[in-house]
């Protein structure tokens, strides 16, 4: 299957850690040329991969399309069980018959292929990562392993560390993500006194384009898309206190970039991980109003495009280098 987003997306199949299955990166260089381009990865949350994330135009624009005007190279990873990277094989067994896929070790073996490929690609020693939701989980625990590789890191509504006084449950393998899920969860953080800030006319075109994502997904009923239970067990592990990576081992500047209304990224989610990041020697904490989770997807995506860019573009260090 052929997902090319831009006549001048290059399509790249490597190796993964997992013998004989291959991970899926799309490219997209800046417009204008520019072997010497600051080079930055995307790292896609827990149930939507490249081509409906940072790739996805709204309008004809997406914010893949604002990084590459902005100078930079553009990678997107589509995890195992995402997208066009080749799927777990333990997904075409029952979901009761296995622990849940796609956990953040694996996950960061995942991202180490992808960041070692685009590091020889474009002949340079390390690049940037912009990460969504659980994803910041599985980058961070990358970062902590291999910080020569990472220059710098936007952590877009990350999940941190939670004080929950019970044991999560064990989750299934996998599980089917329909378009209603997928609605009910964009538009649970807007307060309903609000003007929403999805618009129906573009989630019903991204809709489409998630179910794309599936070969499968138009022949269940109701029409779904399989995703691995790796991410949310993550993610429930970590409000039950056990992150899955230590944050104080991150050694490159890191932006957290939240929305106002953000459920899975508080006030008090971010003040912890700002403090916990206490190896990184430069440190934001950015809040975009009227807006959620989802905010790549949203009304206010452009503040999130702007503020990505000026981070990644750094000179906000010690004598302006």
């Amino acid at each position: 299957m052929n997902q090319q987003l831009d006549p001048r997306e290059q399509q790249f199949r490597i190796p993964s850690h997992h013998v004989g299955l291959e991970l899926f990166l799309r490219h997209l260089p800046p417009p204008h040329g520019g072997s010497n381009a600051p080079v930055v990865l995307y790292v896609h949350g827990a149930t939507f991969p490249s081509a409906t994330s940072i790739a996805h135009r709204f309008d004809g624009r997406s914010w893949r399309d604002e990084l590459c005007a902005a100078g930079f190279h553009v990678w997107g990873l589509d995890f195992h069980g995402y997208g066009l990277s080749d799927p777990h094989p333990e997904m075409r067994q029952p979901a009761d018959t296995t622990d849940p896929l796609g956990r953040a070790e694996d996950a960061s073996r995942q991202i180490e292929a992808a960041m070692r490929f685009i590091t020889a690609h474009h002949a340079t020693p390390a690049l940037s990562i912009v990460a969504h939701s659980w994803g910041t989980i599985a980058a961070g625990r990358f970062a902590g392993r291999c910080p020569n590789l990472v220059r710098r890191m936007v952590f877009f509504g990350p999940i941190a560390r939670r004080d929950g006084d019970t044991a999560p449950p064990r989750l299934p393998a996998w599980k089917l993500v329909s378009v209603q899920d997928q609605w009910d969860r964009f538009i649970a953080d807007t307060p309903r006194e609000e003007t929403p800030v999805m618009l129906e006319r573009h989630f019903s075109q991204w809709s489409e384009a998630y179910l794309d994502g599936d070969p499968e997904s138009r022949a269940r009923t109701p029409p779904a898309v399989q995703v691995p239970l790796g991410p949310l067990q993550d993610i429930q592990d970590a409000w039950a206190g056990k992150l899955a990576y230590d944050p104080g081992l991150i050694q490159a500047p890191v932006a957290i970039i939240r929305g106002n209304w953000d459920s899975l990224c508080t006030d008090a989610d971010a003040a912890w991980l700002f403090d916990a990041l206490s190896a990184s020697p430069i440190r934001r904490d950015v809040k975009i109003a009227r807006a959620g989770h989802l905010l790549h997807l949203e009304e206010g995506r452009y503040a999130l495009y702007r503020e990505t860019e000026v981070f990644l573009r750094g000179g906000d260090e010690p004598g302006g280098s």
